[in-house]
């Protein structure tokens, strides 16, 4: 799907993926010191939201402007210190220089061809500060035999191992597994990597 996609399916539903963040973000972030997050892909802002509340400081990107616009007057409706802790951005992650000032990074549900896929996962790489955790979470390549719901084309799905392997001894692997999520429908299977960038002069990280 691509961004004019996007902007006609965050047009039909008033909130697509719900108000509430991620059980599994909420799961490994809340015991994290707070610092500046980086939410690729942040849809309507449910979980970079939900960091600002919690004292992070947070961009959210997303190439739907019906999405960001969406997440900006959610947040509106937030306390005035939580707002001034987030910055909504139109933006292909695909394409954007993220920087190299964060302490978090979120790829949540963020299905992509390998190539792009590791392409954006390397710049969310050299976008965490050293000792910054990442995050990638999304649905598990089984899922499309074993599981229910996500996307239908098996290109762009994944497993942790598939991961693993793309993140290729940059970061360090603190967690690599299948979860399996209760829906309506059935149970989903997702794939969840949580890594951190080597402290400074621990190691050679790499390119």
């Amino acid at each position: 799907m691509d961004a004019s996609d996007w902007d006609e399916r965050y047009a039909d539903s008033e909130l697509v993926w719900g108000a509430p963040p991620n059980a599994v973000v909420v799961e490994q972030v809340t015991a994290l010191n707070r610092g500046r997050a980086l939410d690729l892909a942040c849809g309507e802002g449910r979980n970079a939201l939900w960091l600002a509340t919690r004292g992070w400081e947070v961009t959210g990107l997303d190439y739907s402007a019906v999405a960001i616009d969406k997440a900006r007057r959610v947040a509106a409706e937030a306390p005035r210190s939580v707002r001034e802790r987030l910055d909504y951005r139109v933006a292909d992650v695909t394409e954007s220089d993220f920087g190299t000032e964060y302490d978090l990074v979120l790829v949540i549900y963020l299905h992509l061809p390998p190539a792009e896929r590791r392409k954006v996962v390397n710049r969310a790489i050299s976008a965490l500060k050293p000792d910054g955790i990442l995050m990638i979470l999304g649905h598990d390549a089984v899922n499309l035999s074993q599981g229910v719901g996500g996307p239908q084309d098996p290109e762009i799905l994944f497993t942790p191992e598939d991961l693993t392997t793309e993140l290729n001894g940059r970061v360090d692997i603190d967690l690599a597994e299948r979860r399996f999520r209760e829906t309506d429908a059935g149970t989903a299977i997702d794939a969840l990597v949580v890594a951190h960038r080597p402290s400074l002069g621990s190691r050679d990280i790499g390119a």
